[in-house]
């Protein structure tokens, strides 16, 4: 029993696992993500629950006490880094630094939507995963779009990269399964380093705006539900030798990806994010967010799952 205690609840994503595993993981996380997400819309490319959630933040509009200093640094900065950084407030920076992760997984998933099957084509539950996943990533486009009204920022727009970067993020998801799932999967893992140290960061640069900051976290976890869930998600398509692969892959993809965006380098420690990366395990993921997200059950140690339902719960469908 004290052992069971002192025992972590979850294991690393790197976990091994079999076929069997990974195809019982694939059913659950098809249940739980049209339990939590709700119907799809796909003319909309949205998620009916997903769809509430965004209409109920709008009707409950957040706006911060001031707007920034100067907001025409951030629209001449936003899309690429012109003026000096040293000489552009942190709000401003961070902002355009969150812009332009955004805008990255933005690309990608408009991108692929033409290449994924549509529900009525989909065939497996891989496919209808697939679209769902696409739908919930257009959410937190929106989502991020709130972000920035949150401070005044009514007019910023997704604007496509140069053909170069679109043609990449084209031939991706057309790539064999074999291929992609590594970087797919490492992607994922990147994306949850950056949420989980900007999370850290509100509490720093938004001191003087608690209510926004407040509402920037509250849009921030909403996308980090997902995409907690996504890491499962998506190292659930690799076998154990392309999972212990994919470890020294993560240090050069992190540090490639964020050599694109400039203002990065000023608010996050790389160092740090990958090595947080290669641990992470979900036990230092806050309570508030596993409860509503989904983990592999080869990331859950087996006492959890043999003293209380906790383990098993978080395996099957949750609602909002």
């Amino acid at each position: 029993m004290v052992l069971g205690l002192l025992m972590p609840k979850f294991r690393t994503i790197f976990s091994p696992c079999n076929r069997e595993e990974r195809d019982q993981n694939f059913e659950s996380y098809w249940a739980f993500m049209q339990e939590s997400s709700g119907e799809i819309i796909e003319n909309e490319k949205t998620l009916v629950k997903k769809k509430n959630t965004l209409n109920n933040f709008q009707l409950q509009q957040i706006r911060s006490q001031s707007p920034l200093s100067d907001p025409e640094h951030f629209y001449r900065n936003y899309l690429r880094l012109i003026d000096d950084p040293q000489k552009i407030d942190k709000k401003t920076l961070l902002l355009t630094c969150i812009y332009k992760f955004a805008r990255h997984e933005w690309v990608g998933i408009s991108a692929a939507w033409d290449s994924i099957p549509s529900m009525a084509q989909a065939k497996t539950v891989k496919e209808k995963i697939s679209r769902y996943h696409l739908c919930e990533e257009f959410c937190h486009a929106r989502l991020f779009n709130e972000m920035f009204r949150t401070f005044h920022l009514e007019d910023v727009q997704w604007i496509s990269p140069g053909k170069g970067t679109q043609w990449g993020y084209k031939i991706f998801p057309r790539l064999p399964e074999w291929v992609m799932s590594g970087p797919a999967f490492l992607s994922e893992l990147m994306g949850m380093m950056f949420y989980l140290h900007l999370d850290r960061l509100l509490d720093e640069v938004f001191a003087d705006e608690i209510e926004a900051r407040d509402r920037l976290r509250q849009l921030l976890h909403e996308i980090m539900v997902d995409e907690l869930a996504h890491i499962g998600q998506r190292r659930n398509y690799m076998g154990n030798f392309s999972i212990k692969l994919s470890k020294s892959m993560f240090r050069p993809l992190l540090l490639g990806f964020f050599r694109s965006i400039p203002e990065a380098k000023y608010f996050f420690n790389f160092e740090q994010m990958i090595q947080d990366g290669l641990a992470f395990d979900y036990n230092h993921i806050p309570e508030s967010l596993i409860e509503r997200s989904w983990v592999p059950t080869y990331c859950q140690n087996a006492h959890v799952a043999g003293n209380n339902t906790y383990a098993e719960t978080l395996s099957m469908p949750k609602s909002n």
